[in-house]
């Protein structure tokens, strides 16, 4: 069983490394910004610290137990309290990524958003991977009580946007964060090319069929 949980844990490492270059290749996060884990069964990984996510040694990626200890690889992200706050609201969540990708950070920056939805329903896509995008008030990076907040929106929401920061998408797995994040990139690159327009979101009904049709838990 331990050699079949290690060869899993590689498995992790590597798909990290790959799929965190592919998002580094295509703008979706730049220099040491970002961070990405995945849940494992004895513990979790995460990107380390001040590490470019181009760039990643797949034998170098955090290793962490659910008290934050250090198990092997590098020192993890100062971001760490983040995903473990959303893991620990979130007990099906498998994968959680934070990006600075532009379009979304663009959008933490703007005045006058929903706090509750700050996105609106422009496309049944945007509405299955992230579903209402809660908007959190703005913390210092790596201030704490950030996990607190986390965790209290999270056991809703599946993603939460940092006020003058980014996005925080979990996912079932790690492929499931990152087409989310995608689809949230996508979408405020759209809002944002649709201000000062009219514009016609899906209403309840709409909505509503898509959570019956694709059975949504958002």
């Amino acid at each position: 069983m331990t050699a079949l949980m290690h060869t899993e844990e590689n498995r992790q490492r590597e798909k990290i490394a790959t799929l965190s270059r592919s998002l580094y290749e295509r703008g979706l996060t730049a220099g040491s910004s970002g961070n990405i884990s995945v849940r494992l069964e004895d513990g979790w990984l995460l990107t380390p610290t001040n590490s470019c996510l181009g760039e990643l040694d797949p034998a170098r990626i955090a290793k962490l137990d659910w008290n934050g200890t250090l198990l092997a690889g590098d020192p993890p992200s100062k971001e760490a309290f983040l995903h473990r706050s959303m893991y620990e609201a979130r007990p099906k969540a498998g994968a959680i990524v934070h990006l600075h990708s532009t379009h979304s950070a663009a959008v933490s920056c703007m005045g006058g958003l929903d706090r509750e939805n700050c996105i609106p329903p422009l496309t049944p896509y945007f509405v299955m991977k992230i579903g209402r995008l809660p908007l959190v008030p703005y913390h210092r990076p790596g201030d704490k009580a950030l996990g607190d907040v986390i965790r209290g929106l999270a056991a809703r929401h599946g993603a939460v946007l940092l006020a003058n920061h980014g996005p925080v998408v979990s996912g079932p797995d790690l492929e499931g964060a990152i087409y989310a994040s995608e689809e949230l990139e996508e979408t405020a690159k759209i809002f944002l090319l649709l201000r000062n327009t009219s514009v016609h979101c899906l209403n309840d009904e709409q909505i509503d069929e898509l959570k019956t049709v694709f059975k949504l838990d958002i």
